[in-house]
């Protein structure tokens, strides 16, 4: 079938044109509605936190993300680069637990990647 026989056909147009049009929409949405991902920004005490437990022995460098209700820290994440062993992790939680007035149980400490 030549290029002119198809395009005669009138479903092949409609399905051209259709295609064209989802790609158009396609392209739309990416260029004008795609939201982009916020950094998020750590707050002092979570970057303080992070420098004392860097500090500790097997840990290379650590992250602390601190969840607060009403400004008070409730829970907190420690993601560590280091040595990964239950003394590593069970001295980041004891000291995080202390720096901020938590029970041991409120703070999760895992190993980055």
């Amino acid at each position: 079938m030549k290029l002119k026989e198809l395009f005669k056909n009138k479903i092949f147009r409609i399905v051209l044109i259709g295609a064209a049009a989802l790609l158009l929409l396609i392209l739309v949405y990416f260029v004008f509605f795609r939201q982009e991902k916020t950094a998020y920004t750590a707050t002092e005490e979570e970057k303080r936190l992070s420098i004392l437990l860097g500090e500790i022995e097997g840990v290379k460098s650590a992250t602390v993300m601190i969840t607060e209700k009403d400004g008070v820290p409730v829970s907190a994440v420690v993601v560590f680069k280091g040595e990964d062993g239950i003394l590593t992790r069970t001295r980041l939680m004891e000291i995080a637990a202390s720096a901020l007035d938590l029970r041991t149980r409120d703070i999760l400490v895992y190993p980055a990647k």
